[in-house]
C-alpha cells in the first residue's frame, strides 16, 4: 500500500486541562509551539480550538486569527482546520471564525448524545454553518458521530450543499455516542466505498481507543487523527508527552502499514485544498 496517509493533531480541544496533563496547551503561544512539534513529526492539518485564559473554551475570533496566524508563520503548509464545535459557543456564535478564511473547519451535520448533554446540531444550523463555509471557500471536515451523520454529509455533498471535496471522519469512542467497534468501522468504511467513492474519509479514536482506531484506518488506507484533545494517556498508565508523540506513535504506525505519510503539499493535493495566496 502507497497511497500516503493524512495525520491530523487535534491539539487542544475543549475539555482536557493541564490538571489532567501538563502538556496540553492552552495559550495561544503553547498551541502554536505544540504545532509546530507536530507538524515536524508528520502532522499536515492542524485540527485548532481555543481557550480563554481560565481554559474554558471560546469560540472568539480574535483568539483563531492569532492562533491562525501563528501556525501560517511556523507551519508554512500545515492545513489549519477550524473547530465550530458546539461546546465554545451555540448558534451562529459558533461559526464566527469563519471570516478568517482557515483552509478548513469541522462540521457536525446531525445531533448526539454525548456524556453528559445532547451535542445538538439542528438543520437550520448546519444549513447555515454550511452556507458560511461556502461563502468562504471553507472545506468542510465532517466530524460523523453517527452513521447518519455519514448519510447525510453523502447527501448534502450531492446536493451541493457542502463546499469542496467530500471528508468524512469517523469520530469513535465519545461516551454515549459511537465505540469504538470494529464491526461498525468495517462498515462505515464499506458505505464510503459504495455511496461516496470519490470521498476521502479519516477515523479519530476518543480516550483509550485512540490507537487502535488509528490503526484500523491506517491499514484501512484512510487517514487519520491524533492528539491530546482526543486521548490524555498513551496507555492507562502513561500520560502523552505531546501532541508530537502522538503524532509520531501515528507515523510508525503508517510505516508499519507501508504507507508514506503525507506531506502538507500531498494533503492539500488529495483534498482539494489549495494554498490561499
Amino acid at each position: 500500500m502507497t497511497n500516503p496517509c493524512i495525520i491530523c493533531v487535534a491539539i487542544t480541544g475543549s475539555v482536557p486541562t493541564k490538571a489532567n496533563n501538563p502538556a496540553v496547551p492552552v495559550t495561544i503561544p503553547e498551541q502554536i509551539e505544540s504545532t509546530h512539534e507536530a507538524f515536524e513529526a508528520g502532522a499536515s492539518i492542524a485540527h485548532c480550538h481555543v481557550r480563554n485564559a481560565d481554559e474554558t473554551p471560546t469560540s472568539d475570533p480574535e483568539k483563531f486569527a492569532l492562533l491562525k496566524e501563528g501556525i501560517e508563520k511556523h507551519c508554512p503548509g500545515m492545513i489549519v482546520q477550524l473547530s465550530t464545535g458546539g461546546r465554545s459557543g451555540a448558534g451562529h456564535e459558533r461559526g464566527g471564525m469563519l471570516p478568517l478564511k482557515p483552509d478548513m473547519a469541522s462540521l457536525s451535520v446531525g445531533s448526539n448524545n454525548f456524556p453528559t448533554r445532547v451535542y445538538e446540531n439542528s438543520p437550520d444550523l448546519v444549513s447555515w454553518l454550511a452556507s458560511e463555509m461556502r461563502t468562504h471557500q471553507v472545506t468542510p471536515e465532517i466530524e460523523a458521530f453517527d452513521l447518519s451523520h455519514i448519510i447525510q454529509a453523502i447527501r448534502l455533498h450531492g446536493e451541493g450543499v457542502l463546499y469542496g471535496k467530500l471528508y468524512v471522519q469517523f469520530v469513535m469512542g465519545v461516551k454515549n455516542a459511537m465505540p469504538v467497534d470494529r464491526e461498525v468501522f468495517d462498515f462505515y468504511v464499506s458505505i464510503m466505498k459504495t455511496r461516496a467513492p470519490d470521498a476521502n474519509w479519516c477515523a479519530a479514536g476518543v480516550g483509550p481507543g485512540q490507537i487502535l482506531v488509528n490503526e484500523w484506518a491506517i491499514a484501512a488506507g484512510g487517514h487519520t487523527r491524533t492528539g491530546l484533545e482526543d486521548n490524555m494517556r498513551l496507555d492507562r498508565e502513561t500520560l502523552a508527552p505531546s501532541n508530537a508523540a502522538l503524532v509520531k506513535r501515528a507515523a510508525d504506525l503508517c510505516e508499519k502499514y507501508e504507507r508514506p505519510v503525507a506531506t502538507w503539499e500531498q494533503a492539500r493535493e488529495i483534498l482539494g485544498v489549495p494554498l490561499r495566496t
